[in-house]
């Protein structure tokens, strides 16, 4: 096994760890199998990448980390001596990135139960074990956030000088304590009361959470520089002792603005104290925290019986035969069960709701509420339709494409019809239902006169999911190619099936100027769907 430079730095705090009743040589050997172990696995940031399997991974990925802290980070030490506006936002930066790539990365580092069937049993004691564990922690958290802030701690040394660099390095040790034992707190809570797939799922669905953050975080950044060129100016409200950006951020301002008020001082208390208690209660509970890892083993292959009569509904009116209507419902539950394809999909869905609404907010920037209802600011829904092709890409790939031999072991008669049952589940599971909720807003917005329009959208939707297949296909079946094999040229066939959105876009925009162009165009986008439909999945 590698000796980890992590490792040789450890040893220089043997005496530390022997003094605490741990036995270190064998704490030492658990550490390194489990970093030789996770140099193996994939990091998030690097999903659906071509990157090759060579070398450690997540050390190849700290460059990402060090790039996100280069643009998130070091515009905002140039704001002025405004610690408590500036910082606040730093650290909110800082809080969600730590907090996402805990869940993200760090999931398989803190629900780690893989040694408990090899350990438990063994003569090593229950502290030496709990040591590794957040010794394990750590020395991820020091290389992530050390990658993410190492930029902003150098500039902020020339920019402010050492006291305020001292500080900063400071807060982010607390910080980083404080993101580690919030995220862990959330899966005991989610371990203590629901099942271990619960918690999957709830990692899962983060991820659309994190897309739909980056997206705002950018435009509220934005609205920040503008509000900056007018003034700055904060008034206390007791709800800021909630927000934990807050609090780090007030210590800067009663250290080196000599600050005194009193919320400046309860901000900064609760900046020193609040990581030190939240980890002497994390100590207290681990053991219970590792009990309740256990339903991560007994939950894994537990599912909940659901109520498919919908689904079957839906694949009696799409399908035309039997043959079609059994993978529709395979596609089905592929693409609401199968974890690391939705782990794919989910942030892209993401991006899908946001868009329209950031552009609607840049269009009232600029002109009223009343102005933005009677122009055709409902054109930006074709917005959420730039995810499609990337979906689609992604139908080819799974975790477990493994099991491609049932499609070559079946009977099928014509091959095509599985990827024609596929793109009607992708249609109906995801891309219906973001269409329905966006609709339902832009009616209440923009009134029943853009009904039609919307039709239209969904009708441009299905045409472009078809578009779209035919740029990707490479006469394989769905779910039968492994997400490590991703091809780097899926780039270029994804960014220009986006163009085919701005096109179809523009040419709806160009028949709501002709005399009844709307519905003519509906009816050509439903015959060509009929159509091209019909060709391309008539034979096998």
């Amino acid at each position: 096994m590698n000796d980890f430079a992590s490792l040789r730095i450890l040893d220089r705090f043997r005496p530390v760890f022997q003094k605490l009743n741990i036995d270190y040589d064998v704490m030492r050997l658990i550490l390194q199998l489990k970093l030789t172990m996770d140099s193996r696995r994939m990091p998030a940031i690097f999903s659906g990448s071509n990157v090759k399997k060579e070398g450690n991974q997540f050390l190849k990925s700290l460059w990402m980390y060090a790039l996100f802290g280069i643009l998130f980070l070091v515009p905002f030490l140039f704001l002025g001596n405004e610690f408590l506006f500036s910082l606040t936002i730093m650290f909110s930066s800082l809080f969600v990135i730590l907090m996402t790539s805990m869940v993200s990365d760090f999931s398989a580092v803190l629900l780690d139960i893989r040694d408990k069937n090899i350990l438990h049993p063994k003569p090593v004691s229950e502290k030496t074990l709990n040591a590794a564990k957040i010794t394990h922690i750590m020395i991820y958290m020091v290389l992530l956030t050390g990658a993410f802030v190492i930029i902003p701690l150098i500039v902020s040394i020339f920019k402010f000088g050492i006291i305020f660099a001292l500080l900063f390095l400071i807060e982010i040790i607390l910080i980083s304590s404080l993101a580690v034992v919030l995220t862990a707190f959330v899966y005991l809570f989610i371990l203590r009361f629901f099942s271990g797939e619960m918690l999957k799922d709830i990692i899962n669905y983060v991820q659309i959470f994190l897309a739909i953050g980056m997206a705002v975080s950018y435009q509220l950044v934005g609205r920040v520089f503008q509000i900056v060129n007018i003034e700055i100016s904060y008034t206390f409200a007791w709800w800021h002792t909630l927000l934990p950006p807050f609090w780090f951020a007030a210590p800067f301002e009663l250290i080196l603005n000599k600050d005194f008020s009193f919320h400046i001082i309860v901000l900064s208390l609760l900046a020193l104290l609040t990581p030190f208690l939240a980890i002497a209660v994390y100590i207290r509970l681990m053991p219970t925290f590792e009990r309740n890892l256990s339903k991560l083993q007994s939950d894994t292959n537990r599912r909940k019986k659901k109520n498919r009569k919908l689904q079957l509904v839906f694949a009696k009116i799409l399908c035309r035969t039997k043959e079609e209507r059994t993978f529709y419902k395979f596609a089905s539950l592929m693409l609401k069960e199968e974890r690391e394809l939705k782990l794919k999909i989910f942030p892209l869905l993401g991006f899908a709701v946001i868009f329209p609404f950031i552009f609607l907010f840049n269009t009232l920037s600029t002109s009223s509420y009343e102005e933005m209802k009677s122009g055709n600011s409902f054109m930006v829904i074709y917005f959420a339709l730039i995810m499609i092709p990337s979906v689609v890409q992604m139908l080819e790939y799974s975790g477990n494409y493994k099991g491609q031999w049932i499609f070559y072991a079946a009977p099928i008669k014509n091959k095509s019809i599985v990827y024609s049952a596929t793109l009607k589940a992708s249609i109906m599971n995801y891309f219906i239902p973001i269409l329905t909720m966006l609709s339902v807003i832009f009616l209440w917005i923009f009134s029943f006169k853009i009904i039609l329009d919307l039709v239209v959208v969904l009708l441009a939707t299905i045409a472009l999911t078809l578009v779209s297949y035919g740029i990707f296909k490479k006469g394989k079946f769905p779910f039968t190619s492994s997400h490590e094999h991703t091809q780097t040229n899926a780039f270029f066939k994804v960014f220009g099936s986006m163009f085919i959105v701005g096109l179809m876009a523009a040419l709806h925009a160009v028949v709501l100027i002709i005399p009844y162009g709307l519905p003519v165009y509906a009816f050509i986008l439903l015959i060509s769907i009929f159509i091209g439909w019909k060709l391309m999945f008539s034979k096998g």
